[in-house]
């Protein structure tokens, strides 16, 4: 494949082989038009002056005279003779009579017009060109005055200003093509930038950035792929992240479940040890299935559908409430309600616990004991709108707009009790836009996070 610098190298030659081509009809034209039109003119104008000297009646030798004495002065070759076989003692080179005045030509000069012609001669290596006028009397064709005129060339009508100008050519093309390598050069810089950068990331170098220096489709180009690329780093870095939180939350379990089993197995703990192993490897059991069952949500987020029916808000939040009254009563947490009864919505109810489930469980794993979870749910411009105040930690200002980004967790620190993998508020925004609704999180740190659903009330018929 070409390279783009070939390609505009090819496209400037091609038009500068345009340029000369059009340059040359044009002076082909100017030369025709101008040169040699204005050279036949000024002969007629002189063959007529002359033929109005003649008076009729033979051509005389003292007529004939005349018209040599002012050839002797003339730029042209002025020659008035009775018969054209005459001209051959009056001209330096050969000519056919018969072609000169053939039948044609006879019959315009009998009717007293002027004919004209141009040809090659060899004698002077160039175009001649011949002007022929009638001297008649009483429709007779008494003798003609001849003018011939070897045409210059076009290179001899300038030969000093075409040698200047194929000199101001060559400066003027060296000049163009210097800018043009140069201009070149500077377009393709940052394409070379972008093409290495590509080949960087696709290397795994997920850093490789481009630098943008104008506002043209190049620049935008470059600004682009930057974007691009701080995407997918982020989006590297999260992954990597995420798999680094999972595989530690899953060796934790499995090492615990592997060691008791083995424990159990062999009969080393008896009794009351032997009931808290298989306590612990169930509770271990249950977090890797839950965790299993968070990434199933995700791989599932494109192509999810949900059934629809109408469920009491209400009834739900307190199903999903009851669902975790035991981890409040542990951290001695107060979860107070005020929900309407009335408020129905079209929506999935495993989902919806889904959310609530998610959304009270961060509520009471970020509060400080002896704290308080405030539930408030009611109606505002045709939607639910679901409140949940805790008086945690809170969340930090710059964390706040990624919380729900995927594998982002606020507490780096890989701890399997102060947090998740950072699937669960990924997993509420997710389900709740299935629901045509949206989540809001505003949170001041130290003091708490406000967490609030709006989802469509169900329109009655």
């Amino acid at each position: 494949m070409r390279k783009l610098s070939t390609k505009i190298w090819v496209l400037i030659i091609a038009y500068l082989m345009v340029t000369i081509v059009f340059m040359y009809l044009f002076a082909d034209f100017l030369y025709e038009q101008f040169y040699v039109e204005d050279t036949k003119s000024e002969m007629m104008e002189i063959g007529e002056n002359i033929q109005s000297m003649y008076t009729g009646g033979k051509v005389t030798d003292e007529y004939v005279e005349m018209v040599e004495a002012f050839n002797m002065h003339s730029n042209y070759h002025i020659f008035a003779v009775r018969n054209p076989r005459e001209l051959s003692a009056c001209v330096p080179f050969e000519i056919d009579y018969n072609t000169l005045i053939g039948p044609n030509e006879r019959r315009i000069l009998l009717n007293g017009e002027t004919v004209t012609k141009i040809g090659y001669e060899e004698r002077f290596k160039r175009e001649v060109v011949s002007v022929i006028l009638p001297l008649t009397d009483q429709k007779r064709l008494e003798g003609i005055i001849y003018i011939y005129y070897p045409l210059a060339k076009i290179t001899e009508l300038a030969k000093n200003e075409v040698a200047i100008l194929m000199v101001g050519g060559l400066l003027f093309t060296l000049v163009i093509a210097i800018f043009v390598y140069k201009s070149l050069q500077r377009i393709m810089r940052p394409l070379n930038e972008l093409q290495r950068a590509v080949e960087q990331m696709s290397e795994g170098d997920y850093s490789a950035r481009v630098k943008v220096t104008s506002k043209d489709e190049v620049g935008m180009l470059s600004e682009a792929f930057n974007h691009m690329a701080e995407a997918i780093q982020r989006e590297d870095e999260k992954q990597k992240s995420f798999l680094t939180t999972v595989s530690h939350e899953l060796r934790t379990p499995i090492s615990y479940i592997k060691g008791y089993s083995e424990a159990i197995q062999q009969q080393l703990l008896v009794g009351k040890e032997r009931d808290e192993a298989m306590e612990l490897i169930h509770r271990e059991a249950n977090r890797m299935e839950r965790m299993t069952n968070e990434l199933l949500q995700l791989v599932r987020k494109d192509s999810e559908e949900i059934e629809l029916f109408p469920i009491v808000l209400s009834e739900t939040i307190r199903e999903s409430i009851k669902l975790l009254e035991g981890q409040a009563h542990e951290k001695n947490i107060i979860i107070a309600t005020n929900l309407d009864d009335n408020i129905i919505v079209q929506g999935d109810e495993e989902k919806l616990k889904r959310i609530f489930i998610n959304v009270i469980e961060n509520a009471i794993r970020y509060s400080n004991e002896n704290g308080k979870v405030a539930i408030n749910c009611y109606q505002s411009n045709h939607h639910a709108i679901i409140e949940f105040q805790d008086e945690g930690i809170g969340i930090p200002a710059e964390d706040l707009p990624h919380v729900t980004e995927r594998f982002y967790r606020v507490n780096k620190a890989r701890s399997r009790f102060d947090g998740g993998a950072g699937l669960g508020l990924s997993i509420v925004e997710q389900l709740v836009k299935l629901h045509d609704g949206k989540l809001h999180i505003d949170s001041v740190l130290g003091k708490g996070t406000l967490v609030k659903i709006s989802l469509p009330i169900m329109e009655e018929d």
